[in-house]
């Protein structure tokens, strides 16, 4: 998490009922089958994908993400996909609360869990499960259908654990993220 305080222009930024804040030079596509859980940060050049969902009729949520996340400038978010029984399909994403993104990161996830850290220029495979409480490591590359257990610190190409968090990792990371959007990210 980023310690120094970070300014922004406030007429780059739509900030919704929900406390959420969006640059406008973000892209969001398919805006329709994105929910945000509130409070969360969306920077510009980061790229969200609804729009690649599966076919057919409906209303459908492809992308889920919770409260007081991060998502860095140039980073990606799309939805995993797969072709099963010869039809190619997209799957729905979920990225929990307190989740930080960092700058350039691509996540193909299935589902990111609470209390995470991807850092700078990592990819997230697709359908890789990222459990709460986890930091993945500047560029590093997990590998497709990785499940990354909780309290565990992941890094290299491909990367594989390298070292635990302490129990208290929940706690810190939830003070880090709610003074991060209350204190650090100021309008100029």
């Amino acid at each position: 998490m980023e310690s120094q305080i970070l300014r922004y222009d406030k007429a780059e930024f739509i900030e919704t009922d929900t406390g959420n804040k969006v640059s406008r030079k973000s892209i969001i596509c398919g805006s329709q089958n994105i929910v945000l859980g509130g409070k969360t940060i969306i920077q510009r050049d980061c790229m969200v994908r609804g729009d690649l969902r599966r076919t057919g009729t409906g209303h459908a949520v492809v992308v889920a993400i919770g409260r007081y996340c991060f998502l860095g400038e140039r980073s990606v978010i799309r939805p995993p996909y797969k072709t099963y029984k010869g039809v190619f399909n997209y799957y729905p994403m979920k990225i929990a609360d307190h989740v930080y993104i960092g700058e350039g990161a691509v996540v193909e996830a299935a589902q990111v869990g609470s209390y995470v850290h991807i850092g700078r220029d990592a990819v997230i495979g697709r359908f890789a499960v990222i459990k709460d409480c986890c930091r993945i490591l500047d560029g590093a590359v997990v590998p497709p259908n990785t499940v990354v257990p909780s309290f565990s610190v992941y890094g290299g190409a491909p990367a594989k654990l390298v070292d635990e968090l302490p129990e208290s990792t929940q706690e810190l990371f939830e003070a880090q993220t709610k003074d991060f959007y209350y204190s650090k990210f100021l309008p100029n």
